[in-house]
């Protein structure tokens, strides 16, 4: 059936009491999409005829959304969707039901349909000024939000998702990375205490934090000074075949290293009890013995690559030691600390046409 033929009919309907005596009359109207009927009452025509229209519209915009399901809740539509995350790896499960615990505790009684942009503006500037989250992690919420609702869209139980981009964050500036200073790496190491072993592959080695909390002590070449990280946290595959590159390391590092691992420990970094830890456990010390209220635990891998730049390391070096899939990711992250090479590549230049001599 075409979205413009909707079969449609207006009828006028008698109204009776008990005793059979006619008291008014009202209007039906109804229509039919995929084989089902709809109806509704009215007490003048030209409501009925409005609704239609409306319906007719939805229909034509391809914004239609069956009766049936405009009752359902964000709460119920989370529980649906999380059923199609089955085939993710656990983590990142895990992550959207962490991130949707916030969104059901915001809108979940609300059907999907009552949920304006107003509202969701609301909710992110109480997270930013309210709570004072940063603007990356209410970010994030709004993302997983658009995430959801455009889903939503895509099943045709929305018409259109109450995410706009009006209800956008600024958060460029949080965006960017805290720069540690050595100071403030060697401070951080000493402050974690028996966990300082996360700040030297952090800082040292450029791991990230779920890398750190899944290296085990046969991923490391004790002899010849390799990380190779095998999987993330708790034991998940790494999320490309770069991110298994082998690091390699100064054989300080491996000494340092070697005083934070307890005997016959299956990981490098353990609690006191020698058990695996977990990213959360890191990031909740961080948030403790950080320099500042901006530097995160993934800052460190920031200060690996910044050391590496400043001790003339290429991009393509760069690149290889921090495990990116392209040159590309790591130009538009870093670009800004080889300002250098600009100067170093025009006095190359220079001493060329320097050594020719004056003709």
């Amino acid at each position: 059936m075409s979205k413009r033929e909707i079969p449609k009919t207006i009828t006028k309907r008698v109204k009776k009491n008990r005793s059979g005596e006619v008291t008014g009359h009202v209007w039906r109207a109804r229509y039919f999409v995929d084989g089902q009927e709809h109806s509704r009452h009215f007490a003048r025509k030209v409501d009925a005829q409005n609704w239609l229209d409306e319906v007719t519209a939805d229909i034509v915009k391809d914004e239609y959304v069956a009766p049936a399901d405009q009752a359902l809740t964000v709460d119920q539509w989370c529980d649906l969707w999380l059923r199609t995350q089955q085939g993710n790896r656990e983590s990142t499960r895990r992550q959207a039901k962490s991130d949707l615990e916030r969104i059901r505790a915001q809108f979940g009684d609300l059907a999907l349909k009552e949920v304006r942009p107003s509202m969701v503006k609301a909710w992110l500037g109480e997270m930013l000024q309210g709570e004072g989250l940063a603007a990356s992690t209410v970010s994030k919420y709004r993302r997983r939000l658009a995430q959801i609702m455009n889903a939503a869209v895509e099943d045709r139980l929305l018409a259109r998702s109450p995410v706009t981009r009006a209800t956008a964050v600024d958060s460029d500036e949080d965006d960017e990375p805290f720069w540690y200073s050595t100071e403030q790496v060697w401070a951080l190491y000493e402050a974690y205490g028996d966990l300082g072993a996360a700040v030297l592959l952090g800082a040292f080695a450029g791991l990230r934090i779920g890398e750190v909390c899944g290296l085990r002590t046969s991923d490391v070449d004790w002899q010849r000074g390799l990380v190779t990280p095998a999987v993330q946290w708790p034991a998940e595959p790494l999320k490309t075949k770069e991110s298994r590159r082998p690091v390699p390391v100064p054989l300080e590092l491996i000494d340092l290293l070697n005083r934070h691992v307890r005997p016959g420990a299956e990981w490098v970094v353990t609690d006191a009890l020698g058990a695996q830890v977990g990213p959360w456990q890191i990031q909740r010390l961080q948030r403790k013995v950080r320099p500042d209220d901006r530097a995160r635990f993934h800052d460190l891998r920031h200060y690996f690559a910044s050391m590496l730049i400043a001790q003339g390391a290429n991009v393509i070096e760069v690149q290889h030691r921090m495990r990116h899939k392209k040159a590309s990711i790591t130009l538009d992250t870093y670009s800004h600390l080889m300002q250098d090479s600009a100067e170093s590549t025009r006095g190359m230049v220079g001493e060329v046409i320097a050594a020719r001599g004056v003709a």
